[in-house]
């Protein structure tokens, strides 16, 4: 028996002891205790399905399945229809893209349209499209690169290598995602501070004042004092050695 289906078992025993223990109430009374207790049951069971339908979280989408993200160079073609494998998905905030490929192929995510579109993101905005790398620069090496989806609204996936051919013969697909139950904690993070570029020389980049004194503030009078005491040294070196 399902949690919830045990739980409305046990509010319709309760509520069976409640007619028995009012038996002597008008008939009209129990006919108002049986449509309340109705109502509860029925609220109770859109509340435990509600709460169950939410509890299955967050989801992982392993893009195209088992065939996973790759390009065949000898037939030229994708190792699956991405856009048919996406159109079958729901996405939301807090899901993950999975994608399990090899540095042949790379993945990039744009919010731009005509970026998806021209296969390329060489002229793509800073803060419109992104390359997800896998670490490594080998050719063919395995990787799984797990990208989240933070925005609700459209976005596109491709991949540009082969200046875009792979894009250009099926590597590419488009999602919308959906606001679900909202991201998570580890998610929802305020976006970093802007980007300020540093003084390119020392002489551009702001520093403390530095005086330099070049005389003294009293001017010959401090070189007038060292040599009274010189004088008044010497003197006093010849009284002893007269006496």
């Amino acid at each position: 028996m399902s949690r919830v289906s045990s739980i409305i078992f046990h509010l319709f025993f309760r509520s069976s002891n409640v007619k028995n223990n009012c038996a002597h109430f008008p008939h009209m009374a129990m006919a108002v205790v049986d449509s309340m207790v109705f109502l509860f049951l029925v609220a109770a069971a859109l509340f435990f399905n509600a709460a169950a339908s939410q509890s299955t979280g967050y989801t992982n989408h392993t893009v195209g399945g088992p065939a996973g993200w790759f390009f065949n160079i000898a037939t030229g073609k994708a190792s699956a229809d991405y856009s048919a494998w996406a159109a079958k998905q729901t996405f939301n905030l807090g899901d993950y893209l999975v994608f399990s490929t090899n540095t042949n192929q790379t993945v990039i995510q744009t919010y731009n349209e005509t970026t998806y579109r021209n296969c390329t993101m060489d002229y793509a905005s800073d803060d419109d499209t992104f390359q997800y790398e896998g670490g490594s620069n080998e050719f063919g090496k395995a990787m799984t690169i797990a990208v989240p989806l933070t925005i609700e609204g459209q976005q596109y996936y491709f991949s540009d290598a082969d200046d875009g051919t792979q894009c250009l013969n099926g590597m590419a697909f488009e999602i919308k995602v959906g606001h679900g139950i909202g991201l998570p904690p580890s998610l929802n993070q305020p976006p970093p501070p802007p980007y300020v570029e540093p003084p390119s020389t020392v002489e551009e980049a702001e520093s403390p004042p530095i005086t330099v004194v070049t005389n003294s503030p009293n001017g010959g009078v401090i070189r007038s004092s060292a040599g009274r005491f010189l004088a008044v040294s010497v003197l006093v070196m010849l009284m002893l050695h007269l006496v």
